[in-house]
């Protein structure tokens, strides 16, 4: 949930000041489950490494970030006047912001994404919600880091169309920016680098807030309801969710074919066997977060599904395209009632509203 704030009608304080760029928001006194090894050895790269509390499933007091990129102020809010400037892109009507909008919990909303020239592209809008701790990022994991994935749309013909060399020279036209990109990276000039460099900077303040769930597991038992608590004990064993949704961003950030046809008109996609030809990941694509999965319907990576009630149903079916499935996935037999308290779990993990800063852009 979001709240969007005019900065020209409300100025609202940096909230990392105070936190000293750590983003901790609150700590999540969440039950352990298994898989956080792997969560852990993706975050020994950072300048400052990461010393998770003794419950692993507590949000990492620090947002991984590479060193010659530790986010400060002026960072963020270079890299927030670039997620919200349309004129980054070819038309000068698409920025960051149009399809990962924070009104729509940081995605659009649309079954699949809309590109140039309105054109409908074959894979749905991720959210940009807690992509920071993520090592690989797209659903097919073709780009590693932040900073690589921030060039990639600006770039691609099909979604907002600016050749890269191009936006820098819009970019040093408008007299606003150079002060900015010198105030954040002293001496590195404007230029695709510190484009990047600043939009992944932005990117590391979209967290997830403290939730029904999360209060309740730090012992607050009226937090959530006892279909809330029976949906918790599901996921973690008959639904078999835990499998795939680990630690406290609910993901393993791996790649999986969890057994989706193909809708009609449409080809098969196969996701990161594109880039990895490993057999078992034709067809697979990363598990997302469950962090405010209420907010991010439709879901899949096709947008197929409107509600988390269906995606509950295709899970509970042991998946449709049995092809290439993955060992993880086999018929369920939920029963109406485990399928609502599974809903009903995973809507208490939507976090309390955070505030958004609409920036002032700087003038062409």
């Amino acid at each position: 949930m979001i709240k969007v704030v005019d900065r020209n009608k409300e100025a609202v304080p940096y909230e990392a000041k105070t936190m000293r760029y750590s983003f901790h928001l609150t700590s999540l006194a969440v039950l352990a489950l298994a898989g956080c090894a792997a969560l852990q050895g993706n975050w020994a790269s950072q300048a400052t490494p990461t010393v998770l509390p003794a419950d692993a499933m507590l949000r990492p007091v620090a947002v991984p970030a590479p060193p010659d990129n530790v986010p400060n102020e002026a960072r963020v809010e270079l890299g927030r006047a670039l997620f919200f400037d349309p004129r980054l892109s070819g038309s000068a009507m698409i920025s960051c912001a149009t399809c990962h909008n924070p009104a729509l919990a940081w995605a659009d909303g649309q079954p699949t994404a809309v590109g140039d020239g309105a054109k409908r592209l074959s894979r749905k809008t991720p959210t940009v919600l807690n992509t920071a701790y993520q090592p690989l990022q797209m659903w097919d994991g073709r780009k590693t880091s932040l900073e690589d994935q921030a060039l990639g749309p600006i770039g691609s013909p099909v979604e907002m169309n600016m050749p890269l060399e191009k936006m820098t020279e819009h970019l040093r036209a408008i007299p606003g920016y150079a002060p900015m990109f010198e105030r954040a990276y002293p001496g590195q000039g404007v230029g695709p680098a510190t484009v990047a460099k600043a939009i992944a900077s932005y990117e590391r303040t979209i967290v997830s807030t403290e939730s029904p769930f999360d209060r309740w597991r730090k012992g607050e038992p009226q937090a959530v309801g006892d279909d809330v608590k029976r949906g918790f004990a599901l996921f973690n064993s008959k639904a078999r969710c835990a499998m795939c949704h680990q630690g406290w961003n609910f993901t393993d950030n791996g790649f999986h074919n969890i057994g989706l046809r193909a809708l009609p008109g449409e080809a098969e996609d196969d996701g990161r066997f594109a880039h990895r030809k490993i057999k078992v990941l034709k067809g697979a694509f990363k598990t997302p977060t469950l962090r405010d999965v209420a907010l991010t319907a439709p879901y899949m990576h096709d947008g197929q599904y409107r509600t988390l009630e269906e995606v509950v149903d295709h899970y509970d079916r042991g998946g449709d395209d049995k092809s290439n499935l993955s060992p993880n996935l086999q018929p369920l037999g939920l029963t109406a009632q485990e399928k609502a308290d599974l809903v009903a779990f995973m809507r208490s993990l939507t976090g309390a509203p955070m505030v958004v800063v609409v920036p002032r852009l700087p003038a062409s």
